[in-house]
C-alpha cells in the first residue's frame, strides 16, 4: 500500500511538471500572423497642388456720385440686373453758400447788361431801318445784344446747376442722376435715402452708392505656396471645391501667376487667377470661399495600388504577392504617377494579383 501511494505521488508530480512545461512552451510560442490582401484596381490618378482663395467677378465696379449732396432716391436693390446707363440713385444738392451767392450776383450783372444792350438794340434797329447808321455800327450793336443775351442765359443755367444740379441747356443730363457704368448685377447698396454722399475728386475717393458686377464672368483668386508655384503653368485646369455648392467640383483655367510672392504667416505665397468655365445650372455668388486643386498631371484608367503597400530596396520597389494562402513572394514593380495615396503600376502586377497588406489577425500555431 505504501509502495502504491509513492508511485501515485510520483505520477502526479511528473504530470504537473509536464503540464507546466507545456503551458510555458505554448505561452512563449508566437502565433502565426494572418495578413490582409489587396488587389490592384483601375482608377484615375490626379497629381494636384492646392490653393485657397475665393470666387469673384472679373469686373466689379463701385458706382460713385459726381456731386456731393444727400441721397434723394435709390432706384435699385441688391440682386437686380441693370444695364449700362440705368438709373441707380438721385442726389439732392446742398449748394455751397459762397458759390450760390456768386451765381446770384452773376445773374444780376448779366441781367443789367442785357437790359442795357436790349435798349440800345431797339433804339438802333429803327435807325438802321431808316438807313441813318452804317451797317458796321449796326452789327456792333446787334453783336453786343446777342452776347448779353447769351451771358444772361449762361448765368441762369449756372445758378440752376448750383441749386439743382441740372440746367435747362443740358436736357436730361445731370450730375445729380447717378447711373450704372456697366451692365450686370447689383451686389450691394451700402447707402440709404437721406445719407450724405461725397463726390469723387483728387483728395477723396468718394462715397460708394452701389456695387455692380458682371456675374457671367467669374474668376478664382487664390494663393499657392512657393514650394508648388514652380510646377504651375497658365492653361492648367483647376478643380474648385466650394462649400456652398455641395456635391460637385467646378472647373477653371489658370490665367495668371504672380511674378512676386508675399509673406503670409511666415511663408511666401504667390497669387494666382483662374477663369471659371460658364455654369448655367448653378448660381455662383461673389466672394464664395473656395479650395482649388490644380491638376499638375493626370492618368486615366490605369492600374494602381495603395502606395503604402510598396517596399523599397535602394532605387528598386517591391510588393509581396500571394502565391498560396498566406504565402507570399517578393516581386519587383515599376511605378508611375502618384497622388500621395494611390500610385500607378506600369509593370510587375496584374489585376488579379493579391498583395500582402497589414496583419488582419493572429492564429495559434500547431
Amino acid at each position: 500500500m505504501k509502495k502504491a501511494l509513492t508511485i501515485l505521488t510520483g505520477v502526479i508530480v511528473l504530470s504537473l511538471f509536464a503540464g507546466t512545461l507545456y503551458f510555458l512552451w505554448a505561452k512563449s510560442r508566437r502565433p502565426d500572423e494572418v495578413f490582409a490582401t489587396e488587389t490592384p484596381k483601375r482608377t484615375t490618378i490626379i497629381k494636384k497642388a492646392v490653393a485657397t482663395g475665393s470666387v469673384l467677378p472679373r469686373r466689379e465696379v463701385e458706382i460713385k456720385p459726381r456731386v456731393s449732396g444727400i441721397i434723394d432716391e435709390i432706384a435699385v436693390q441688391p440682386g437686380e440686373m441693370v444695364r449700362a446707363g440705368d438709373l441707380i440713385a438721385r442726389v439732392r444738392l446742398v449748394p455751397d453758400m459762397v458759390n450760390l451767392n456768386n451765381a446770384h450776383s452773376r445773374v444780376e450783372r448779366a441781367r443789367i447788361e442785357f437790359e442795357n444792350a436790349k435798349k440800345d438794340f431797339e433804339r438802333n434797329r429803327a435807325l438802321n431801318a431808316d438807313g441813318v447808321i452804317s451797317q458796321a455800327a449796326w452789327q456792333k450793336v446787334e453783336a453786343a445784344y446777342l452776347t448779353a443775351e447769351a451771358e444772361l442765359a449762361a448765368a441762369r443755367d449756372n445758378l440752376q446747376l448750383i441749386q439743382e444740379g441740372i440746367a435747362k441747356s443740358s436736357g436730361s443730363a445731370s450730375n445729380t442722376l447717378v447711373r450704372s457704368t456697366i451692365s450686370g448685377m447689383v451686389l450691394e447698396v451700402p447707402v440709404e435715402v437721406g445719407h450724405s454722399v461725397i463726390e469723387t475728386n483728387t483728395f477723396n475717393a468718394g462715397t460708394t452708392i452701389a456695387t455692380v458686377a458682371d456675374m457671367d464672368d467669374m474668376i478664382f483668386k487664390g494663393k499657392v505656396d512657393e514650394s508648388e508655384v514652380g510646377k504651375l503653368r497658365p492653361g492648367m485646369t483647376l478643380l474648385l471645391t466650394i462649400g456652398a455648392v455641395e456635391g460637385r467640383s467646378l472647373e477653371a483655367v489658370l490665367e495668371h501667376i504672380a511674378p512676386k510672392g508675399v509673406e503670409q504667416e511666415g511663408a511666401i505665397q504667390f497669387q494666382i487667377r483662374a477663369a471659371l468655365k460658364p455654369q448655367s445650372d448653378v448660381l455662383i455668388r461673389a466672394n464664395y470661399s473656395a479650395n482649388a486643386d490644380i491638376v499638375l498631371d493626370r492618368r486615366d484608367d490605369v492600374l494602381a495600388i495603395n502606395e503604402g503597400l510598396l517596399q523599397f530596396d535602394g532605387d528598386r520597389r517591391f510588393v509581396e504577392v500571394e502565391t498560396a494562402p498566406q504565402r507570399f513572394e517578393r516581386r519587383q514593380v515599376e511605378t508611375g504617377l502618384s497622388d500621395g495615396i494611390q500610385i500607378e503600376i506600369l509593370s510587375g502586377l496584374a489585376e488579379g494579383d493579391r498583395i500582402k497588406g497589414q496583419p488582419a489577425a493572429r492564429r495559434p500555431g500547431a
